[in-house]
């Protein structure tokens, strides 16, 4: 399995990441066996260093505490992990009989999650993140997590205006990090990719991570155009929720909220994924794995984040990264108008 290096900060991942946010009680309470027998599956099935994708935010820092109890019971050596924490939301007291933030998709939380993004918020968020994790294990990568969500909420474009400045602060505090060698890559993650194009042009980026964005389903020029100035600049590209929250595998949420085909918006997007599936049995192919596939063409992707609540499906996420796809397929997809007949790398 090759390595590639983030941007110039020699810091090199395998080209599967694992989420981390099952381990916070997304949209299912796992036991604590199964969170031990997930993270055990994907130390056997990737060679050091093993990377996990975690979050303040993944179950408000749940996430974080169960990876790092699930590395201290297996006696995994810090120096064969890497994490990705995504800062900028901390834990906080449960107040309401059910958290605040994203109601309906964390199950069982027993503390609340907030939003802080400023220069202080994210130190704080770091500090946070560490004692969650245990304090044996670090994270090498920092971000920012959902700046997209942060300006969404403004009222006025005065306060979208303030808000981004608070952004470009979090930068500076993650920069002084990585200045101190606390943190060895910098990045950014985000649902809306364009919001990941205004952050990159007012701060220094090893990294950026894009949700929803491109995808098997939905890849559109500009984005492309972008990804391709991101990989010239040497900024390496993780692509993450490739199966649009788990739809384009016949999950029943897309882009994190429960869809049925009521509307005619809907209804396409039910029907690309029934001539999906039926090309995908026609050649033989797990829709999960031209998914990934399609997912690593872009120029700059150095590795999918892939998530799971079944320890089983921990080797089939990492063979999908190894698996070749035939020309034929993809001839086909194009043919059907399932992928865009002017996509340029396939």
């Amino acid at each position: 399995m090759t390595l590639n290096e983030i941007g110039h900060t020699g810091v090199k991942v395998p080209p599967v990441i694992f989420g981390t946010s099952a381990l916070g009680n997304l949209y299912t309470a796992l036991s604590d066996d199964v969170k031990l027998e997930i993270v055990q599956q994907a130390i056997e099935h990737v060679p050091a260093p093993v990377v996990f994708d975690s979050a303040g935010k993944y179950g408000a820092g749940l996430a974080l505490e169960k990876l790092g109890e699930c590395l201290e019971k297996l006696n995994v050596a810090p120096e064969n992990v890497i994490i990705s924490n995504k800062l900028g939301w901390k834990r906080t007291p449960l107040l309401t009989p059910e958290p605040t933030f994203e109601q309906g998709v964390w199950m069982d939380l027993k503390n609340d999650a907030a939003q802080d993004i400023s220069y202080d918020g994210i130190l704080n968020c770091y500090e946070q993140g560490n004692q969650l994790l245990g304090g044996k294990y670090a994270p090498q990568l920092a971000s920012v997590h959902d700046p997209d969500e942060y300006l969404a909420a403004a009222t006025s474009a005065k306060d979208r205006d303030s808000r981004f400045a608070q952004i470009v602060d979090a930068y500076k505090a993650l920069t002084q990090l990585k200045k101190e060698g606390k943190v060895k890559a910098i990045g950014v993650g985000a649902k809306n990719w364009k919001v990941i194009e205004e952050v990159s042009k007012s701060v220094e980026l090893d990294w950026v991570m894009f949700a929803n964005s491109m995808t098997i389903l939905n890849h559109p020029a500009d984005l492309l155009a972008f990804m391709q100035s991101l990989h010239n600049k040497n900024i390496s590209i993780v692509n993450s929720a490739v199966f649009h929250a788990g739809f384009l595998i016949g999950g029943k949420f897309f882009d994190y909220r429960l869809i049925e085909p009521d509307t005619e918006e809907n209804k396409a997007i039910f029907k690309w994924r029934e001539d999906f599936f039926e090309l995908c049995k026609r050649h033989n192919i797990s829709p999960a794995v031209a998914c990934v596939s399609f997912a690593t063409t872009a120029p700059g992707v150095v590795s999918i984040a892939l998530n799971t609540s079944k320890p089983s499906n921990v080797k089939a996420n990492v063979d999908s990264v190894t698996t070749v796809v035939p020309p034929q397929f993809w001839h086909e997809m194009k043919e059907k108008g399932l992928i865009s007949q002017a996509y340029p790398y396939l």
